[in-house]
């Protein structure tokens, strides 16, 4: 109790407050008043294990495969893409029809394509699988197109799928005496439910001795909190946390394992996520986390605007003279510094109060990703600097 009075006593001095005696019950109202230094624990929330961890080895596949649309309406590939023309011939020679070598064919009513498709975990053949395809070479556009039998390869390099049927576009484009007009992507295209699989991708759960549960944002804490949470549900110390990120969980011989993960996946557990700021220069998007804490700081920004500009004139001869006219360029800098905008955050300051002060001095969306980066290197900003 008297080292507690004690740090009390010197957080008045330091603060210019005099030291006067004070009762047991004073202190307690005047600690629980005073701003904390510790972390905030109301940055923790609940969540379900099967929210922020997934389980390993049960996971999607992704299937890659190259084929040609058909039906375009002139606005394929043009001659001058050569592996068109190369599958069409290989194509119509599977189908017994022998093309000579000097045709020339016009491919403006076709289009290479890449398809994509991602398949679900525990899929089986016969399953329907939504594919996604993307122009390879120059067409315009692919609407109103038709996807012809396309196989679907694994990393492993075997078939797993196989595509097929018209597509849906989620944009347009139209052009007409030089004028045109674009919405979205024409050169994507969906194919929903267009492949069906015909080879299995599901895993044996069977084989699994050991479940294994990866959470997505590594950290001790929230892992510590899963194998407690998990060993609360099962009753037992099944469940132990390997790192920052995984924690096991021991399988029962016998044990209905579809089961288990039902009731893993289905706990409570608090979840301590880390601060972070995101910022994506590209866009000028800036996210920040609620639990961003502050620290005491004072910003001074400003800029420094230089707008170059040519302008081109006539350069007259002289009447009778031998001189002639040119086109001459007349350059002109301007340079403007914008005056320095001050903020000052004092303590307890929260990410809104810091917001709305940028805000007030008309910063852009490029001033905050500035300003953000000088804070967290003057070490005022508590929180993860993520630039995507």
């Amino acid at each position: 109790m008297d080292s507690l009075w004690r740090s009390s006593r010197d957080f008045f001095c330091e603060r210019g407050f005099a030291t006067f005696p004070i009762s047991f019950l004073g202190f307690l109202l005047i600690a629980i008043l005073l701003p904390s230094d510790l972390p905030a624990e109301n940055a923790a929330h609940l969540a379900r294990v099967k929210d922020v961890a997934r389980i390993e080895g049960i996971r999607e596949n992704q299937l890659i495969g190259y084929g040609l649309v058909m039906g375009l309406k002139g606005t394929g590939d043009s001659s001058q893409t050569v592996f068109p023309v190369q599958t069409l011939i290989s194509t119509l020679e599977r189908m017994g029809i022998t093309m000579p070598q000097s045709t020339s064919l016009r491919v403006q009513n076709m289009a290479a394509v890449f398809v994509t498709a991602t398949v679900e975990p525990f899929s089986r053949p016969g399953s329907l699988v939504d594919v996604t395809l993307s122009s390879a070479g120059d067409a315009k556009s692919l609407e109103g197109g038709v996807l012809l039998m396309t196989p679907l390869y694994g990393p492993d390099g075997k078939i797993y799928a196989e595509a097929q049927g018209p597509l849906v576009l989620g944009g347009y484009t139209a052009a007409s005496n030089g004028n045109s007009k674009t919405l979205n992507h024409p050169t994507t295209a969906r194919l929903p439910s267009g492949a069906m699989l015909e080879r299995s991708v599901g895993i044996d759960l069977a084989q699994m001795k050991i479940v294994s549960l990866m959470l997505a944002d590594a950290d001790f804490r929230t892992a510590e909190e899963m194998a407690g949470a998990v060993n609360q549900m099962l009753g037992t110390n099944r469940a132990h946390a390997v790192d920052s990120r995984r924690v096991e969980i021991a399988v029962v011989a016998g044990e209905d394992l579809p089961a288990l993960l039902a009731r893993v996946e289905a706990v409570e557990v608090t979840v301590f996520p880390r601060a972070r700021v995101v910022v994506n220069e590209r866009t000028g998007t800036v996210v920040i986390g609620g639990d961003v804490r502050l620290l005491p700081v004072s910003i001074l920004h400003g800029g420094l605007a230089v707008n170059v500009i040519n302008e081109p004139q006539v350069s007259q001869p002289g009447a009778l003279s031998s001189g002639t006219t040119e086109v001459v360029n007349k350059t002109t800098v301007q340079a403007q510094d914008k005056p320095v905008n001050r903020i000052e955050l004092k303590p307890g300051a929260t990410v809104d109060d810091l917001v709305q002060s940028l805000q007030q001095t008309g910063a852009t969306a490029r001033d905050v990703i500035s300003i953000l980066q000088a804070m967290k290197q003057a070490g005022a900003l508590e929180a993860e600097l993520e630039v995507i």
